[in-house]
């Protein structure tokens, strides 16, 4: 799926009404693609992939002035462990707030498979349409938290559902928790839209997320935008026969997947599926 231009900012609008009733019932689509979810969710910790964050301020012009940016990957080290390693250490030149890599990493806190099994009960879930995306024809479905609390985030806005295969592919909203939205260390954003790629023909791992606020100051008002990018998936090395892999809960560097808890069971051998392959996102 090829994410929008860097400059085109979507906002959440008015919900469209359903022209038609999709060609599935919508609780066989809730079903099958919440199965999906679970499976991801369980494979996406036995893959590596490259981790970019970059936030930018820009000035009244649109010009960036300020920026911050911080490049990890997600490997397995010689002894077995898995870990996040700094490929480019945090530098910034933000002016219209501080940001401390602890503050960035408050970002993990979104999950990346919020729709999952343990999670469904939580949801109101309404079709409200189709939708092309690329070559990708999608159903749409509103996503609306019914019970919350105050330490997990749950999304309140939109998934696409791929008609053919019926896996998400792209997400958009809010995350909120008991107290509203969920708020990210010392950083503004809010609301994100999320897009997928098919990795290995078979999974859909996020690669592209975003947010863009504008922050009040005495000096008038700053727009501000956050791109998190996932590149160069690949399936983490076998642990050796000879090495000790770490005991369970000590992975360090996974990503979250929401409270269904991620296995790292390796994922199954199967004959890849025929699916329109997305763009990688724009580059600047």
């Amino acid at each position: 799926m090829t994410p929008p231009p860097e400059h085109d900012v979507k906002r959440l609008g008015n919900t469209p009404e359903a022209v038609e009733p999709p060609s599935l019932p919508p609780d066989e689509i809730i079903r099958k693609f919440v199965a999906k979810e679970d499976q991801f969710a369980s494979v996406r910790p036995t893959f590596m992939a490259k981790k970019t964050i970059r936030i930018d301020e820009y000035d009244r012009n649109g010009t960036i002035m300020g920026q911050y940016l911080q490049v990890s990957e997600v490997t397995r080290m010689p002894d077995g462990r898995v870990v996040n390693k700094v490929l480019e250490h945090p530098q910034s030149t933000l002016h219209v707030f501080a940001l401390e890599p602890e503050d960035v990493k408050e970002l993990e806190r979104i999950p990346q498979f919020p729709i999952n099994s343990s999670q469904l009960a939580k949801y109101d879930l309404k079709y409200i349409g189709t939708e092309k995306i690329d070559e990708i024809d999608a159903y749409i479905f509103k996503v609306t938290p019914k019970i919350v609390d105050r330490k997990s985030a749950y999304l309140d806005g939109i998934i696409w559902v791929d008609q053919q295969y019926l896996e998400v592919v792209k997400t958009y909203g809010r995350w909120v928790n008991e107290l509203g939205d969920v708020k990210f260390a010392k950083m503004p954003f809010t609301t994100f839209e999320t897009y997928r790629e098919n990795v290995d023909g078979k999974y859909w791992f996020p690669n592209y997320e975003r947010s863009d606020e504008t922050v009040h100051v005495k000096e008038g008002d700053f727009s501000v935008r956050l791109v998190v990018k996932w590149t160069d998936f690949k399936p983490l090395a076998a642990v050796s026969d000879t090495t000790t892999a770490p005991a369970a809960g000590a992975t360090a560097g996974t990503q979250n997947s929401g409270s269904a808890g991620a296995s790292a069971t390796q994922p199954q051998q199967q004959a890849p599926q025929t699916q329109p392959q997305p763009t990688p996102p724009p580059q600047r």
